[in-house]
Formats: C-alpha cells, structure tokens, sequence
C-alpha cells in the first residue's frame, strides 16, 4: 500500500473510532451548566432528580461530556453561599437551582447576569426571585412545588384520616415567605374543620423536638409537615418524633412516608427537574428567562402507611384508600 493511500485510510479510521467528545470538541461547541443541590450527594430523592434531569437533557440533544459539561454542587446550609459563587464564577451558559428556595437564593445573590433555571419553589413572587408567574422579568424562571391554597388539603386530609383531632402543630420553616404563607392557608380552613393550628419553627433539631414534645402534652393534637428543606433534611427526627408521641401526621413528600410517616400529599417532586431540562434547552438555544412563564406542578400524589395507622390505632376511610396513588403496607 502506498504511503499515501495509507494514511488516507488511516486518518478515516481514526475519525470513526475517535470518541464523540473530541469530535464534539472540534465541531461543536460545549456548553456550560452549573447545578446547585442542597443536601448530601449520596442522597436518594436528590440523586433521583438529577438523573430524571440529564436523562431528559439527553433527549434534547444534550449529552454531559459531549456537547454539555454539568458541574453540580452538593450543598448544606453552612456552605451553600460558598458553592453558588463558586458555581457562578465559572460562567457556565446556565445555573439549575435545584432545590428549592435555599438554593435560588445564594444564587441570585452570586449572580443577576446568569439565567436561572429553579426547581420547586414555593413562592418566587413572595421570594422575590420573580417579579410575576407569567413574565419572571429578570435571570430566574422555573417551577413551583405548588400554590399556597393547596395547603389547606393537608389539614383535610389529616381530620379525614385522624377525624378526633382538634388541635394541628404546622411545622414551617419562618425564615422564608413560604413558610409564613402556607401557615396562612392552614390557618384559613382551619375554623371550618374545627381544628386550633400552631406554628412550630425548624430551625434546627433541639428546636422541632421542644416543640413538638410541648406540643404533645396536650389532647387531641395532630402535625402538618409543611414544604420546606429543613423539613426535609430533619425528616427521620420529625417522623420519629410523631410516632413517639402518637401524633398522626400529614406530610408534604412520599418520602416521609415511606420511612414510616402516616399519610402525604404532594406533588410529584422528579417531575419538575425532566421539565426543567426543556427550559434549559431552551435558553441554551437562545430563549431568555425573564420570557419564560414560571410554571406549576402538574401531577399531584396521596400516599398512605397501613402499618403507620395500625401503630395510631387508626382506619383508614375507604374513600381515602380509593384516592391514594399509593399504599404502604
């Protein structure tokens, strides 16, 4: 074979076999996301949500190592400042706020100029990470976890399921606009459902187990676990403190129910991060975030623990299991 027609042949070869990164690199320019996730990085929900996430990037086109390179930063409360600056320092074409409104928030503050994709949030207007649904106006758009009146339900649900209870400790974060706001909506049907509401801050742990074990003194009580990280983050202690004291208690996430809380209703949580991944693309392909509407929860699920309402010594209604999306045994 010629010198020639060898490296002709040669150098066809070598383009076919080279991986689609370096072909990527030559051709196609790679674009830039920074995500921000409080909480551990061996979390379960929150790995479920990032792969439900770039799974649906990859849909789109968008492949991590390819075309895309993903920098995600797992966070908690002391450090979570440090890592969105970090984030946003790296001038990435798009920051995905993962979680919630403890991670809009530093990221906001770390840049206006980065467009802002955000994952159930409760109140963005409230926030003031928006400054309306349907025109953001600025770099952050997203997608709440749902609207203030949907927390109501948990205190119907709670007298459905737990019907001689008369007084509810609400759990909620007091810190964010969130927290106050959904204390409201609770506290507007509670006359109509008989029921005196509390508000018991979660701030921290010794503060939730102060409150809740003072709480319990008294007769008749129930618990409403309302959205919000730090609830997240002291799940185990809140669950354990409720069945310890034999409260029955409603949650705003399947996952308390699933380590042995009694009933939850909410939206579907891996959801909003695969319809995430088109508003990414979107502004990837040039669209801007103050153009693009913030959009709410379109699927919403009721799980329930037999083995939690056994231990209560409660029954499930009937109509209650026909509703549930979920049941526990």
């Amino acid at each position: 074979m010629r010198r020639r027609e060898f490296i002709t042949l040669f150098g066809g070869v070598a383009a076919a076999g080279w991986p689609l990164a370096a072909r990527a690199q030559q051709g196609e320019r790679v674009r830039r996301i920074g995500v921000l996730m409080y909480g551990a990085a061996d979390d379960v929900e929150g790995q479920a949500r990032l792969a439900a996430f770039t799974e649906a990037l990859k849909q789109l086109g968008w492949s991590d190592g390819r075309n895309l390179r993903i920098d995600t930063r797992w966070a908690t409360a002391d450090d979570i400042r440090r890592h969105a600056a970090e984030l946003a320092a790296l001038a990435p074409d798009v920051l995905v706020a993962g979680t919630g409104t403890a991670t809009v928030a530093p990221l906001l503050q770390a840049t206006r100029t980065v467009p802002i994709v955000f994952v159930t949030v409760i109140d963005p207007v409230g926030a003031g990470f928006v400054a309306s649904l349907a025109q953001p106006g600025g770099n952050a758009t997203g997608f709440t976890i749902f609207e203030y009146s949907m927390s109501g339900k948990w205190l119907e649900v709670l007298k459905e399921i737990a019907p001689r209870v008369t007084r509810a400790a609400v759990l909620r974060d007091p810190a964010v606009a969130s927290g106050i706001g959904q204390f409201g909506a609770v506290q507007i049907v509670a006359p109509s459902l008989g029921v005196q509401v509390t508000p018991v801050d979660v701030r921290d742990a010794g503060e939730i187990e102060r409150a809740l074990t003072a709480f319990a003194r008294g007769l008749n009580g129930g618990l409403i676990v309302t959205g919000t990280a730090l609830a997240f983050v002291h799940r185990d202690l809140i669950i354990s403190l409720a069945n310890r004291h034999r409260l029955p208690a409603v949650y705003w996430h399947r996952r308390f129910v699933a380590s042995g809380g009694l009933i939850s209703y909410g939206p579907d949580t891996i959801d909003p991060f695969r319809r995430a991944a088109d508003y990414v693309d979107r502004i990837l392909k040039g669209e801007k975030p103050a153009d693009l509407p913030v959009q709410a929860p379109t699927k919403y699920d009721l799980v329930v623990n037999l083995k939690a309402a056994k231990a209560l010594d409660l029954t499930v209604p009937e109509t209650l299991l026909a509703r549930a999306d979920e049941v526990i045994e």
